[in-house]
């Protein structure tokens, strides 16, 4: 006599989600994740969707409120760096400061006053969009070689 079994071999849980049954909640949570991609992402129909709705969010358009020069900017010295601030319509300000533009390859040169000199490294025009503290507005800082 040979003995069958009723019991039907299933994946549980932890195996569909390719974690082990002592995971962390946030393991558990990750997993999840891509779980969830995976369901939008293998069927032909969910995938053209999803990527027309990711071009659309990567093509909008950042609408600038204004164009600004060096010379339109206030210079604070803060902590041994300067800050180029210009005020917001909102009453608050748009605001970078020498470091940040020493990051983007910008050398500025100047006292706690003024800028004395403001130019891309490449001895060439650039620009610099810079959002509001407050609100949602952004300005362009163009800088020019000979600033």
């Amino acid at each position: 006599m040979v003995l069958t079994s009723n019991i039907s071999v299933q994946k549980t849980l932890y195996e569909v989600l390719s974690v082990s049954e002592d995971a962390t909640y946030d393991e558990i949570r990750a997993a999840y994740s891509v779980q969830k991609a995976w369901e939008v992402l293998r069927h032909p129909t969910s995938r053209a969707y999803y990527d027309k709705q990711l071009q659309s969010s990567r093509q909008s358009i950042e609408i600038i409120a204004s164009e600004i020069q060096v010379g339109d900017m206030i210079v604070e010295s803060a902590a041994g760096a300067l800050e180029l601030l210009y005020p917001c319509r909102c009453g608050d300000y748009f605001s970078i400061t020498s470091g940040e533009l020493s990051g983007m390859g910008i050398v500025v040169t100047g006292d706690g006053e003024e800028v004395e000199g403001l130019q891309a490294s490449d001895s060439g025009s650039a620009s610099v969009v810079l959002g509001c503290g407050s609100c949602s507005l952004k300005i362009r800082l163009v800088i020019d070689g000979t600033s």
